[in-house]
């Protein structure tokens, strides 16, 4: 179906437009990226890699060094050439401090870029990382933008931003809508179908639901349990994208309570997931965090994560009371709805226990990046979620890593999370996240509250939903039926 316009609901507002600064997830900006910019590469349902404007991504060296071939006669939206010096510079860029982008880990693991002609780069990586190509791709290095568009500064950028996307910007009103046209230089024609698209955040869930069964638009980027629940009752098109780790509760080790393992073991063994799904879910969770992969993972084990033990939790919280160290806690999350309802519901399964005490403190979005440099909370809603657990467990909990907000320091969980990275065997990878599981369950770096809901909802006449990495819609393949 050809023509039309798609309304389209995400979750966030963007602060810019910069490809480096835009998320690329679907609680944040994906579809933005990908309809501004388009993809390198996606991931089929199972992880697979799928070749985009990329036509390959190989390793002859297990993951010491990358070679990138994109697909000849690439252009942008304003028809100059999207070359390997394009990618270089916008790789390269990721990794300045300045810039502000939150990939700036997954960037700053190549070493150094080479130019081999207008349609081919090597990348060195600081170390061996065998399934690099998932870090581009559940990142904004998926995402190139024009080099001189950027080098013009943000201001500049955010009024006319050039990618090969499917879309171009038409406008863009702050906190309102982002309005798209079609891009008559897209590469992969006959696509996009659709002929412009509006974009606008809806934070409440509940909006965002009630939008899209009044009509007030076509597609909604969902991330609520409930939400998709209803839609599935009312026979709306949905997707959702089977990942594995989840949204949990992060525990700073590096100031009191939780500088003691015993105060991380206490809370988690205090949380009844069941109870947390009925409260914060109704119930619609479809299958709790119990264990880091899901059954159809290659990395699946029985290896239990989390296990509700009312009686160890309070044994646990009067051992340190009598120690002169009751737990007492300060628990940072959202303005989501979703965000509040987890993290009270957290306290309202503490309050049934001596000596813990949990207080709720909602942040704005712009708060996040602050907590990320300066580690100033007690605990904090956080998320690892993939399909394939390179590169984001790593970097989540790796004790060397930056945005290892926990700041737990655990040898053996590092040594089994980069020989994770580095293995070439899926049997050589389980074997190395079989022990970061018993690691995780025993150090407690976050208590795992609920498996991410990375899912779409759409009006009955709407097709060609699809995703990729963790949640990423590519509206170039949205239809609309006339």
């Amino acid at each position: 179906m050809q023509g039309g316009e798609g309304r389209i609901l995400m979750l966030s507002d963007p602060r810019g437009l910069d490809p480096a600064t835009l998320g690329n997830s679907a609680p944040i900006t994906a579809v933005l990226g990908n309809a501004l910019y388009g993809e390198l590469m996606t991931t089929d349902d199972t992880g697979k890699v799928v070749f985009s404007m990329a036509e390959s991504f190989d390793t002859a060296d297990s993951g010491g060094t990358f070679t990138l071939k994109l697909k000849s006669g690439l252009v942008f939206s304003d028809g100059t050439p999207l070359n390997a010096e394009a990618v270089k510079f916008n790789w390269d860029r990721t990794k300045d401090p300045d810039v502000g982008s939150s990939y700036i880990a997954e960037a700053s693991m190549i070493a150094s870029i080479e130019v081999v002609d207008d349609v081919t780069l090597k990348a060195t990586m600081t170390s061996p990382v065998a399934a690099y190509a998932q870090a581009i791709i559940n990142s904004s290095l998926n995402w190139i933008g024009s080099p001189a568009a950027l080098r013009a500064g943000q201001k500049s950028f955010d009024e006319h931003p050039i990618g090969a996307g499917p879309f171009t910007l038409e406008s863009w009103t702050r906190q309102a809508d982002i309005r798209l046209v079609r891009n008559s230089r897209y590469w992969d024609r006959p696509k996009p179908y659709l002929e412009r698209l509006t974009i606008r955040s809806a934070v409440d869930s509940s909006q965002r639901y009630n939008t899209i069964v009044s009509g007030g638009a076509d597609v909604a980027v969902e991330a609520d349990w409930v939400n998709l629940d209803k839609a599935d009752q009312a026979g709306l098109p949905t997707d959702l994208l089977p990942l594995n780790g989840g949204n949990f509760m992060t525990l700073n080790a590096r100031r009191a309570p939780f500088n003691d393992v015993r105060a991380r073991q206490a809370v988690s063994a205090a949380i009844d997931l069941d109870a947390f799904n009925l409260a914060a879910f109704n119930g619609t969770e479809k299958e709790l965090p119990e264990k880091l992969f899901n059954d159809t993972s290659p990395f699946y084990s029985d290896t239990v994560l989390h296990t509700a033990d009312k009686e160890k939790a309070q044994r646990l919280f009067d051992e340190l009371a009598a120690e002169g160290k009751p737990v007492n806690f300060t628990f940072t999350t959202f303005p989501t709805s979703q965000g509040r309802v987890m993290a009270e519901n957290v306290q309202t399964q503490l309050s049934s226990f001596r000596n813990v005490k949990a207080e709720v403190k909602v942040i704005d979005f712009t708060q996040v990046a602050a907590i990320r440099t300066t580690y100033d909370f007690d605990a904090v809603i956080s998320s690892a979620f993939f399909q394939d657990p390179e590169p984001r467990l790593l970097i989540a909990f790796d004790q060397d890593s930056s945005a290892n907000l926990s700041g737990v320091k655990d040898a053996q969980l590092s040594q089994a999370l980069h020989t994770g990275r580095t293995a070439t065997t899926v049997e050589a990878r389980k074997a190395a996240y079989e022990t970061v599981q018993k690691r995780l369950a025993e150090v407690v770096p976050v208590v795992f509250l609920a498996r991410t809901a990375s899912g779409i909802i759409a009006g009955k006449d709407v097709g060609g939903i699809q995703q990729y990495g963790t949640g990423s819609l590519q509206p170039e393949e949205l239809w609309i039926k006339k």
